[in-house]
């Protein structure tokens, strides 16, 4: 990799990582054949648009175990290969979703149990190729009847062990986090938010902004809804192994009141001179207690869609837009302004 150009940074929290604001997402580059791929892609490529992205002077990316059932972990190892703890990015990855390697199309179980999620990080360890990850988070509240003061309790241990950096917690909401606060801070959050998907905004945003939690936001342009290259068309052609071609959000109603937002996103992106990728990931960055965004991307011209979003400050009038079309279409749910 080239030296690294300069992107403007927000602490993460208290864990005394300053974080641009934008970090690349690896769920994508997973590839197909797991029960929430996103259909055939190019490794090859996969690993030039993370480092492509790095190369941009974004300092963090974003994985799971979970992602491609360990394969977005195994690029993102070969993408950083060579590059010592000094020069490397930032490497944030989640636990609790565990396979089943004789199935692999099966959804994953949520499991909470010390035992594997020690297992775990030493597993994402090896496929990374690091000997500490920076941010290690729970992906969702387990179903498998752990209590939330066992499953924290664990990873701020592993933090203590020197094999992660810091502990969060991802899609876990405000009950939870209070349960998780009294055992031990919880440094960072990972929820989903975007334009279309505010839900959050209500409560879990505040709630980390009173007590110093980091919060770093996925699918800000709604597994790209938001792009502004997604139409009906588009939607209508999905292949059968991408998990958006059945889903809601991609499918009328919905589809029709989304793609509206869009547009409203696209006019913010033609006013800043921008691509719309941009706006729609600007939009999530100004709402107080959002440290950071999650971006996607299989390719590296995927990753130059959003990279303008890390100097990109919205106006009252751009914020006034996208609210507008939000409530005359009725789309998605939560608060329709920061």
């Amino acid at each position: 990799m080239s030296e690294p150009t300069r992107l403007a940074t927000r602490p993460l929290g208290q864990t005394g990582m300053d974080i641009t604001t934008t970090g690349f997402g690896a769920w994508a580059i997973g590839g197909p054949e797991w029960s929430f791929g996103w259909g055939a892609q190019d490794d090859g490529e996969a690993v030039d648009a993370i480092r492509h992205a790095v190369d941009s002077g974004v300092n963090w990316i974003d994985t799971a175990a979970v992602y491609g059932l360990g394969h977005s972990e195994e690029l993102v190892g070969q993408a950083l290969h060579g590059l010592g703890d000094a020069d490397r990015p930032y490497v944030f990855t989640k636990c609790g979703l565990v396979w089943d390697e004789s199935d692999r199309t099966k959804p994953p179980r949520r499991v909470g149990d010390p035992a594997s999620i020690r297992r775990e990080v030493d597993a994402s360890l090896r496929r990374l190729g690091v000997d500490r990850i920076d941010l290690y988070q729970m992906h969702w509240p387990p179903d498998d009847g752990t209590p939330i003061e066992d499953y924290w309790g664990a990873m701020l241990e592993l933090r203590e062990q020197g094999k992660i950096r810091a502990a969060g917690l991802s899609n876990h909401g405000v009950d939870l986090l209070e349960a998780a606060e009294k055992v031990g801070h919880v440094e960072s959050l990972q929820p989903p938010f975007s334009a279309i998907n505010r839900a959050v905004g209500a409560d879990v945003l505040p709630w980390c902004a009173d007590r110093g939690t980091g919060v770093i936001v996925y699918s800000p342009m709604q597994s790209g809804l938001l792009t502004g290259a997604f139409g009906e068309d588009r939607a209508a052609r999905l292949p059968e192994d991408d998990w958006r071609s059945g889903h809601p959000d991609f499918t009328p109603p919905k589809l029709h009141a989304n793609l509206a937002v869009a547009g409203a996103l696209q006019e913010v992106a033609r006013r800043h001179d921008v691509p719309t990728p941009a706006a729609a990931v600007a939009w999530t960055l100004a709402w107080p207690g959002v440290s950071a965004a999650i971006v996607g991307g299989r390719r590296p011209s995927q990753v130059d869609g959003w990279l303008p979003a890390a100097g990109l400050e919205l106006t009252a009038e751009d914020v006034a837009l996208v609210t507008d079309v939000i409530e005359r279409t009725g789309a998605g749910q939560g608060p329709t302004a920061p």
